[in-house]
């Protein structure tokens, strides 16, 4: 409380008692103590009220005690079962769980974790993926600042993500491990990784890289072997040993058929060999009988012509070339898509003979783009420029219909440059992406689609997209996300295909162990994106003709069904309209593999070594119950006692309203009992 504060308190307290004195003392001239009483209780009333508009404030202090948390992880994957860890996993959970001095001493808090985190206690042991790294990464945003010492139950192994033991060394808790799975070392031969491209094109060869890893100390011999239904594609003798622990295999194989072709890669198993799941792998290629060819035109050298190239090239089924205006002018036929990047008076030729033919292109315009040249040739459209440039960031049009579009945290990028002006269009044109300038969202599209005269265009006012690929690294730790997004829209562009009201995104082949999403757009007959629509999708097993139904679920400006937990196998699908005669079928294939079956042991060593790295201890499941004593133990783990200050005005203190109340109403039925009123 303020000096000036006390000081206006001292005066009311003056002003009321003068008053009361003034009222009973100076003018009724009695010495009674009925006088006294009245004066005393007219004073508390005053000086009450005074109070009230000084209104002075209080510190208040509250004490309690925060006990640190005790977080336990559960490892929710299918190796646990697989390993025949899952009740051990179940038992230790429930101990922790219900121990009563963990619980005084500790918040304990439950999770299980998959591919995901999740707050819960309730395991089931089905997840096909673990991502540790995820785990910790999403630890360290909840208790970055607390005390929060972590118990993991885990067999160590890990399916997805980076090493887990970069990611827990910015988790600054001690972990302790409970090391779940066998510790003792078998002869294991097992192919460790196996990479294929997705496609293949019709009449080539495409390459294979197995790498194949031998544990044990006797030398062994063994052969690997692909097949393709009941024939053998390719063989090769295998000779392992201690030294000698790994093999890697590079060979070739001809597509001979179009569509999904499945193969079988397996080690031959050894005779005492007790994990013979990992020792094959079922993979499938995608063989087309063609390719999507797309030329970048550029006079100007820019990171954005190998952003673009990257990101198209990610998928094996296109092929882009760089070329100057005047090389492209004698072969654009062979070319499905141009893109021409920040256009100038030299892309003259080229705009005159894409116009005739009616080809399809992307502009990419930016600071280093001719307006004068661009807006005489454009047909579509005009750009009231200025000398000026600015900076536009993304903001995504939810109701983009001509294909479904992933949110990609648009917002989130940098900004594209670009020169300053607006755009008017003379046909219908759809915005994929609206600018916005300083913070502030406008309709002024800044990515944007148009259909006519059977040709499709797109245009982009900025550069620096490389800057965005960046960006959607750091977003997702992976370049998928944008990637997809480009591929896209260059399918969408290199494409004439009349626009449907129903259209559905999937792959033709999935691998067991990844997230199968099927995605739909349902348009009304005017094509804007309708989102109360219910639509189902119906799938049919071929090999066992077992059929089911499901609904898809709206999300963002599409609708998605995840299949990730049916069976592998051959399926035909149907997605349908529920209110109108309207339906797309297609068939995929889910190509039969386990990623959690891999592991035959604990990773008993990086768990170890997480333990160490982080000032915990690592346990086997044998000895787990040690674990309490030593948290009970350890005096890192104290209670703290913390003080909340809180500032409190004197009018929420109710009780003054009542002595108020109680002082007026005492004073009134005295002087009504002594007849003064």
């Amino acid at each position: 409380m303020s000096t000036e504060t006390l000081l206006y308190i001292i005066l009311a307290g003056i002003v009321a008692l003068l008053l009361a004195l003034f009222q009973y003392k100076y003018k009724s001239k009695s010495a009674s103590q009925s006088v006294a009483l009245f004066t005393f209780l007219r004073f508390i009333t005053l000086f009450s009220i005074l109070l009230l508009l000084i209104n002075p404030k209080f510190e208040q202090f509250k004490y309690f005690t925060q006990k640190p948390n005790l977080i336990v992880a559960v490892d929710n994957s299918a190796s646990l079962q697989y390993l025949n860890q899952d009740q051990n996993a179940k038992n230790a959970l429930q101990q922790l769980v219900n121990n009563q001095e963990l619980k005084d001493k500790f918040n304990v808090e439950v999770y299980s974790f998959g591919n995901t985190l999740e707050a819960s206690d309730s395991v089931s042991f089905t997840n096909q993926q673990t991502n540790l790294d995820k785990t910790f990464k999403e630890l360290t945003q909840i208790y970055k600042n607390t005390i929060s010492p972590t118990i993991l139950l885990t067999d160590g192994n890990q399916t997805v993500g980076n090493d887990y033991q970069f990611s827990a060394k910015n988790y600054k808790q001690p972990i302790y491990p409970i090391i779940l799975g066998d510790t003792i070392t078998y002869s294991d031969l097992k192919i460790s990784q196996l990479n294929v491209n997705k496609y293949a094109y019709l009449k080539n060869k495409f390459p294979i890289e197995a790498i194949i890893v031998y544990n044990g100390s006797e030398a062994v011999t063994s052969k690997f072997v692909v097949t393709k239904g009941n024939t053998t594609v390719y063989s090769k003798p295998l000779s392992l040993s201690k030294t000698k622990s790994s093999e890697v295999l590079n060979f070739t194989l001809p597509a001979t058929g179009v569509g999904v072709q499945e193969y079988k890669a397996q080690v031959v198993p050894l005779v005492a060999e007790k994990n013979i799941v990992n020792n094959y792998k079922n993979f499938a290629v995608e063989v087309i009988d063609q390719k999507t060819k797309i030329a970048i035109v550029s006079t100007i050298l820019h990171p954005d012509l190998g952003t673009l190239k990257k990101s198209i090239s990610s998928n094996e089924q296109r092929e882009v070339v760089f070329l100057k205006p005047n090389q492209l002018e004698s072969q654009l036929n062979d070319f499905q898509l141009v893109i021409l990047y920040q256009p100038n008076n030299a892309f003259k030729g080229l705009f005159d003979k894409l116009n005739t033919e009616n080809i399809n292109k992307w502009i990419i315009t930016g600071p280093k783009t001719d307006w004068r040249f661009l807006n005489n040739v454009s047909q579509v459209y005009t750009f009231d420029f200025s000398s000026q440039t600015d900076d536009y960031q993304p903001n995504l049009n939810p109701n983009y219909t001509s294909f479904i579009i992933e949110d990609l945290d648009f917002e989130s990028f940098p900004p594209l440059k670009s020169t300053f002006g607006d755009s008017e269009f003379k046909t219908p044109f759809e915005a994929i992406l609206y600018k916005t300038v300083s913070g502030i969202k406008t309709q002024e599209p800044l990515l944007t689609t148009i259909e006519t005269n059977g040709r499709r265009e797109a245009v982009l006012f900025g550069e620096n997209l490389w800057r965005w690929r960046a960006q959607s690294y750091l977003n997702n730790g992976s370049f998928l996300e944008f990637d997809n997004f480009i591929g896209k829209l260059v399918q969408y562009l290199a494409s004439n295909k009349r626009k449907n009201r129903l259209n559905v995104d999937y792959n033709s082949f999935y691998n067991g162990s990844e997230n199968i999403i099927i995605s739909a757009q349902f348009f009304n007959k005017n094509y804007e994106f309708d989102n109360s629509e219910a639509l189902t999708i119906s799938l049919k097993n071929k090999d066992t003709n077992k059929t089911s139904k499901r609904p898809l679920i709206l999300k963002g400006n599409n609708y998605q069904v995840n299949l990730s937990n049916i069976p592998a196998g051959d399926y035909n699908f149907t997605v349908s309209a529920n209110s109108e005669n309207i339906a797309v079928s297609g068939n995929f294939k889910i190509v039969e593999y386990n990623i959690e079956q891999q592991f035959l042991n604990a990773n008993v060593t990086k768990l170890q070594q997480l333990a160490t790295n982080s000032n915990g201890e690592a346990f086997f499941i044998d000895n787990y119950a040690v674990i309490s004593e030593n948290l009970l133990k350890d005096n890192r783990y104290q209670p703290i006692q913390k003080s909340n200050k809180s500032v409190v005005p004197l009018i929420d203190w109710q009780y003054l309203l009542f002595i108020i109340a109680l002082s007026l109403a005492l004073e009134w039925f005295i002087r009504k009992y002594k007849g003064l009123i």
